[in-house]
């Protein structure tokens, strides 16, 4: 491990230059940061800002070449969100067919100007939750924009069946068919969208040895979809109609908010059964009355307890 040159000129890096650092922020931000500045000066950022800066140019200096390898990551991360966007544009509207029904108003495949609030079924499909589709005026100022939809309000098409309970809404969060179609379709291989997935599965997982289904996936899947169903026509991150990044980022506040992890963790196991069925991560959820489960009960009303004393 030691001889990786990547690894000896962090070792040296860190003790000459920059020693309490989150190395993964500092790449990320500084990456971000370059595409700002062809717009910007450096002294328009905040010192704090501009300090970080000076640590990531200093270490972009010092390791020629580092800066091409990180783009080649972020080229690839773009490519493949690309093909994705591609596939996913035609097959969508296949999946959100009734089965044996022809789609009307048609449906172009490879169109998609009569797509998103435009059309009845896919305006359904990307109405806020929280708003009825079937309100004539709700619909109207959604197809005018008159109501303006802002990334953070989830679409119907994330729940089951397409129901949504505004008492409840963990439930059928993120466990709809079209889901697990799009998943399918990008990670295991289109074909497998109509079959029982299989124990060694082939495409994109299998080629990066994914055998469990990770929130960040279920969240771009999720973010790909909901452009699948829109009238636009170039996804964008910044994109302020689709509000794309947005989006994918409340999911993943949510999935990363450890106030829900034993939601996030019964939505994991659920979306292992249904990708990699003989993964360990598929495991049934504890029985409520087994004895394990009644140890872990009993430790967090002990920890709220002492949580409320202190």
């Amino acid at each position: 491990m030691k001889s990786d040159p990547l690894l000896l000129h962090g070792r040296h890096f860190g003790r000459t230059v920059f020693a309490l650092c989150n190395y993964p922020s500092l790449l990320t931000n500084g990456i971000l940061r370059l595409e700002q500045l062809e717009d910007t000066s450096i002294e328009d950022f905040p010192a704090e800002e501009r300090r970080e800066h000076l640590v990531f140019e200093k270490l972009l200096d010092s390791y020629p070449g580092l800066l091409e390898r990180l783009h080649q990551i972020g080229k690839g991360a773009s490519a493949a969100r690309g093909e994705d966007t591609k596939s996913l544009k035609p097959v969508v509207i296949d999946w959100i067919a009734a089965a044996g029904e022809p789609i009307l108003p048609l449906l172009p495949r490879n169109s998609k100007i009569s797509r998103g609030f435009n059309h009845p079924l896919t305006g359904r499909l990307l109405c806020p939750a929280e708003l009825d589709w079937n309100d004539a005026e709700i619909k109207q100022k959604l197809q005018s924009s008159e109501i303006a939809v802002s990334g953070d309000q989830w679409p119907l098409f994330l729940y089951a069946n397409e129901v949504y309970d505004p008492d409840d809404p963990w439930n059928g969060l993120s466990r709809s068919r079209l889901l697990i179609n799009a998943y399918r379709h990008v990670f295991t291989s289109p074909s497998s969208v109509e079959k029982e997935p299989k124990a060694t599965c082939a495409g994109n997982a299998r080629l990066h040895g994914m055998t469990s289904v990770t929130p960040p996936s279920v969240a771009y899947i999720t973010t790909q979809v909901r452009f699948a169903l829109s009238s636009s026509s170039v996804f964008s991150r910044t994109d302020a109609v689709t509000d794309s990044e947005t989006f994918y980022h409340s999911l993943l506040d949510l999935f990363e908010d450890p106030d829900e992890k034993g939601e996030v963790t019964d939505l994991l196991v659920w979306w292992n059964r249904q990708i990699f069925p003989t993964s360990s991560t598929a495991k049934r959820t504890l029985k409520s009355n087994s004895a394990l489960s009644k140890i872990r009960q009993k430790r967090a009303a002990l920890k709220d307890a002492n949580a409320s004393t202190t």
